[in-house]
This record gives structure tokens, C-alpha cells and sequence, in this order.
């Protein structure tokens, strides 16, 4: 038989993270919604027999009535293929929960229990499936479990694969954490899984990762899992990416710019082309005779969405050690700032704005 896997979706997320606000982040919530209809269309493509979401498919605290209705039309739009659903942690199940006050159609099974409870795919298929019931502190769904019975038998959860734990940069929680050799010795031929943001495909269970770009920094392919399960329970799987927008982490590397145009040429140079959401890091030496602010490297990345900007690699072309050292205002000031035990990023700042000013010089906007 032939399935289609996804998690982490998150819709309703703030995007706070992107600088984006008003239009900005209303278009990348519209886009996750895209995405979600984009990930039917590829079930009804691919022929799948069902549809896999393993959990934080929206955010429990802002999903609003609206948000409930896109869902029900979306995955009743699929009937008769069913829809399998285990909540997880940012979409936890509870009387109160989005997923207890829709009126599902026919084809939507939610798991509710904090325990596997199983669910027959076809003739020697079942599936187990098990829901977070709060945001925090579920227990490992497998410890003492065993899968009895005949036939394959696969898991659908939310859940933190401890080995990997310490592989991810994401500021993720151990949620539900389980060990990779417990999937076999509960009797499951494989698990599919949610929680991690980086996809993995490996011998017994597989992340398909956030389909949808949530933060900056993320690598691997994400999308959807299109997966075979064969008739002695092995999986064969292909990732397809559903997501179409982009978002780009650039390094700028500001070294040797003696102008204001040579930093929007480099950049200019770097961006052509591309569009969507950006963060860009300026790393390197900065001039101090060189007169930038934010918004004249903004209209050159005018192409993009939203943009967020780090500067806190930046380095200060003065040289500061020969300034301390002068019997100067100058100096004075200069080892007033480095004894203030300033953050790096604030020191930097502080030392050139004032340098400057006791330059003479009026462009005090320092980046």
C-alpha cells in the first residue's frame, strides 16, 4: 500500500522570527495553508491509500474557527481516502482543542488516547497511532508497549528519537523521547514520525520534516513522504517538496569595501534574481571610513518579502588596541567602552559611533 506522510506544519505560527508583520506574515500563514492543500493534491496524485499527519499540524493557542474550517473542508475534500491525525505537542489534544470541536467527515480519524490505539489500513495492515494530551511532559508512547497480532503493523506518533536530540540546533524539547530500537522490540515494522524540523529517513521510522519554511537556517529536503509499505512491512519512500516559498540565509562579507557602493554591489550581486523571505549576516572588517545604514542595503534587497539583518559579526575597522593605548579624549573613551563589558555587538556599535563622533563626522548610524 501507498501512503502520504508530513508533520509540523504549524499553521497560524506568528513569523515573528522573519521580521515580518502585517502583509508580510499574513502571506507566509496563507502560504502554509497552500501548502497543506498542495500536500492533498499530491495524496490524490499519487494514488495513496491514506494520508499521514504526525502532529503539530496547527498552533493550539491561536488556531481560530476559520482555521478549523480550511482543515475540515481540506481533508473531507479527500473522502474517501482517510486522513490519520496524532496530535502533538503544539497541537495537543484536549477537550477544548480544535481537534475535539470539529465535526470531521467520515474519512478523518483523530487518535486521541496518550496510548497507541490501532486502526486497520487494509486486510494484515494496522496502524497504531497515539496523541499528546498537553503541551509538555508526555511520556515515551512505547515503553512497554508491544504490538500483538499478525500481519504489518506501523505507528503513527509525535515524538523525539533520543539519539538524534543532540543533532538538532532547533531549541527543541525531548518530547515524547524514545529510543530507535524500541520500534522494533514494540513489534512495529515501522514508525512515522513528527517534532523534528530536519527530515531523516532511517531503517525503521522517518521525519519528513516542516514541508513549509518555518525558520532560517533549516537544511535537508523538506515536503511530504510519499511511502510504499511492502508485503513483508519494508518501506520505500520519496520525498517531494510542496512548499513554494523560499527562504535564504546570506553571509556578507563586507571586507575590503572601501564604499558604500562596493557593499550594495557585493550584495546586489549575491541576491539577483531571488525573492521570498532573507536573513542577512554582514561578517568581516567594516571601514570605518564607510557611511551605511539598514536602509541603504533594504532597497536593494527589494525583491524580498521581509528581511532581517545581522550585524553582530561585523567587525570594527579601527584599530582598537593602538586607540586605547593613546593619552587622549580619544583613548579615554575608548577603554571606558571595552571596561563597560559591553555585549560584542553593543561594544562595536558604541566604540564607532563615538569614534566618529569625535571625528567631526555626522553619519553616527552605525550598523
Amino acid at each position: 500500500m501507498k501512503i502520504v506522510h508530513f508533520s509540523d506544519l504549524h499553521l497560524d505560527s506568528t513569523f515573528a522570527w522573519a521580521g515580518a508583520s502585517g502583509d508580510a506574515a499574513r502571506q507566509r500563514r496563507q502560504a502554509l495553508r497552500d501548502t497543506l492543500r498542495r500536500i492533498a493534491d499530491l495524496t490524490r496524485e499519487a494514488g495513496a491509500d491514506a494520508l499521514f499527519c504526525g502532529g503539530d499540524l496547527f498552533e493550539h493557542e491561536r488556531a481560530s474557527p476559520d482555521t478549523a474550517e480550511f482543515l475540515r473542508r481540506t481533508f473531507g475534500d479527500l473522502t474517501p481516502v482517510p486522513v490519520y491525525l496524532a496530535p502533538g505537542n503544539h497541537d495537543w489534544y484536549g477537550p477544548d482543542s480544535l481537534y475535539a470541536r470539529v465535526e470531521w467527515s467520515q474519512n478523518v480519524h483523530v487518535f486521541r488516547e496518550a496510548a497507541f490505539q490501532p486502526v486497520q489500513l487494509t486486510d494484515g495492515v494496522t496502524l497504531w497511532g497515539a496523541a499528546h494530551q498537553a503541551p509538555a511532559n508526555t511520556d515515551n508512547f512505547l515503553d512497554e508497549f508491544r504490538a500483538d497480532g499478525p500481519g504489518i503493523h506501523l505507528a503513527l506518533f509525535h515524538g523525539a528519537e533520543r539519539s538524534w536530540f543532540s543533532e538538532q540546533d532547533e531549541g527543541k524539547q525531548p518530547h515524547a523521547p524514545f529510543d530507535a530500537s524500541q520500534i522494533g522490540e514494540a513489534g512495529f515494522h515501522h514508525a512515522f514520525l513528527g517534532h523534528y524540523h530536519r527530515p531523516k529517513d532511517a531503517e525503521r521510522h522517518t521525519y519528513p520534516g516542516n514541508p513549509d519554511p518555518l525558520a532560517f537556517g533549516e537544511d535537508g529536503v523538506r515536503g511530504a513522504v510519499v511511502a510504499t509499505i511492502g508485503l513483508d512491512g519494508s518501506v520505500t519512500r520519496e520525498r517531494r517538496v510542496v512548499a513554494q516559498t523560499k527562504v535564504y540565509d546570506f553571509d556578507l562579507d563586507v571586507t575590503g569595501c572601501t564604499t558604500q557602493q562596493q557593499v550594495r554591489d557585493r550584495l546586489a550581486e549575491r541576491v539577483d534574481g531571488l525573492g521570498g523571505f532573507a536573513r542577512l549576516t554582514l561578517l568581516g572588517d567594516f571601514e570605518p571610513s564607510v557611511s551605511l545604514g539598514e536602509d541603504d542595503l533594504r532597497d536593494v534587497m527589494g525583491g524580498f518579502d521581509a528581511v532581517r539583518m545581522d550585524f553582530a559579526q561585523l567587525q570594527s575597522g579601527y584599530d582598537i588596541e593602538s586607540l586605547r593605548r593613546e593619552q587622549t579624549v580619544r583613548g579615554r573613551f575608548v577603554s571606558d567602552v571595552l571596561e563597560a563589558e559591553l555585549p560584542p555587538d553593543e561594544q562595536r556599535r558604541v566604540l564607532t559611533t563615538g569614534l566618529r563622533a569625535l571625528e567631526g563626522r555626522d553619519d553616527l548610524e552605525v550598523l
